[in-house]
């Protein structure tokens, strides 16, 4: 049987965001929809926790370039069966007036109030689409009903040095918030007896219904620049007013250490990318009772090709890297990168620390390193990326610590 505090919740997903610090991996798709881990997209994550925490409910709210995403949707989320009241649909700003777009968080869920008041739910969940964690949500829901909270945050322990980046969050001995200041850019609050680390929001809010139709209503009324977003404007205004909790992060049962991962920049989308090729990864995509769901492709199985015969011998060897289904090393060297589905890799091609995207083809005699190939490019022949910084500068994208990004529409040479 549904417990009934998960029959009675709401689940709205944000995955509208331009994610303009990914560009250009996000010039053709929206954040939430740029491909993850060989496999994955990064909404496969926060919808995977939902359905392994019971939530079916879900409005996912799109806007930017959100044809690749509603798609991803449509073709690999459309397992609920509706006549159960379970679904997960895509909504887009349908309600706001012509040219405008929503102003921010909060006002993304204030246009789309009817779907509150059409359910009439006890509480309602709003998630982020851009993050990489596992969560069961039913712990952080107990604890906000158990609180009777008017609104209940998840909070994640960084380092000082990442706070400009968050919203950050002060509590007493109990959880219960008392402060708040949204992406300080310098005097972050610390954790009290933990120097150097800030409590941060992770977009995770649960809201008593009654309370978040109030707040939304008022906030909807404020002039540009007052309202539309959960961190600048609301949460501030509740403060002190009603009881607002922080749920700490503990990821799944037996993590040691919680993996959570805003990867909205190159840097931080790479170096999650690395964590999942450690000895020891951070984040476990082994889980059995915890998969991460996704669009399934009939792919055949990866293979690598060994021919050493005359002159033209051909090695595959992969060492601490990830392929998905459909990928073909033939006679390259794969070190410490991942490489998604229907990838091939040519003789004597060399790839170190590399993200190469579903169908993405790199020819013979390639030396690619600390690089990401979008989908379907050609790498022709004897390409060479990641070695001369001026050059990788002249043809593509660097980011700020020289990883080279070649987009899904790049013009070679």
């Amino acid at each position: 049987m549904v417990p009934l505090e998960l029959r009675n919740t709401l689940t709205f997903i944000l995955a509208g965001g331009a994610g303009s610090r990914l560009m250009p991996l996000t010039n053709v798709r929206a954040k939430p929809a740029v491909p993850f881990g060989g496999s994955y997209r990064i909404i496969d994550f926060t919808l995977s926790n939902c359905i392994h925490s019971g939530l079916r409910r879900i409005h996912l709210l799109t806007q930017y370039k959100a044809l690749s995403l509603e798609e991803h949707i449509r073709f690999g989320w459309n397992f609920l069966p509706r006549r159960l009241e379970q679904w997960i649909t895509c909504t887009p700003p349908h309600h706001v007036r012509v040219g405008k777009w929503y102003r921010g968080t909060s006002d993304a869920i204030y246009h789309n109030l009817d779907a509150i008041q059409n359910w009439k739910p006890a509480n309602v969940i709003i998630l982020s689409g851009d993050h990489i964690y596992q969560m069961d949500y039913r712990d952080m829901l107990r604890e906000h009903v158990d609180h009777e909270a008017a609104l209940t945050i998840g909070a994640v322990k960084i380092p000082v040095a990442e706070a400009s980046s968050f919203g950050i969050l002060q509590i007493d001995d109990e959880g219960r918030i008392t402060g708040f200041v949204e992406k300080p850019e310098e005097n972050a609050p610390e954790i009290p007896g933990d120097p150097g680390y800030c409590l941060a929001s992770m977009g995770i809010y649960i809201f008593e219904t009654e309370e978040l139709v109030r707040r939304l209503e008022e906030d909807g009324k404020m002039p540009e620049g007052e309202g539309g977003d959960f961190g600048h404007h609301v949460i501030p205004r509740m403060l002190g007013e009603v009881p607002m909790y922080a749920h700490a992060f503990r990821g799944l049962g037996g993590d040691e250490e919680p993996y959570w991962r805003d990867v909205g920049t190159i840097e931080a989308y790479f170096d999650a990318h690395m964590d999942l090729i450690s000895v020891n990864p951070k984040l476990n995509l082994y889980h059995k009772d915890w998969p991460t769901y996704t669009l399934w492709h009939n792919d055949p199985p990866a293979k690598t090709v060994l021919h050493e015969e005359g002159d033209d011998g051909r090695r595959a060897e992969v060492t601490d890297s990830l392929l998905a289904p459909g990928t073909v090393v033939s006679g390259g060297k794969v070190h410490r990168s991942i490489l998604s589905n229907r990838v091939y890799v040519g003789e004597h091609s060399e790839l170190e620390e590399c993200i190469v995207m579903r169908g993405a083809q790199v020819g013979a005699k390639c030396r690619l390193r600390r690089c990401i190939i979008d989908k379907w490019n050609e790498v022709p022949d004897g390409t060479v990326i990641g070695y001369d910084p001026e050059e990788d500068a002249r043809r593509f994208e660097v980011s700020e610590t020289g990883i080279v990004v070649v987009p899904q529409d790049h013009r070679w040479d």
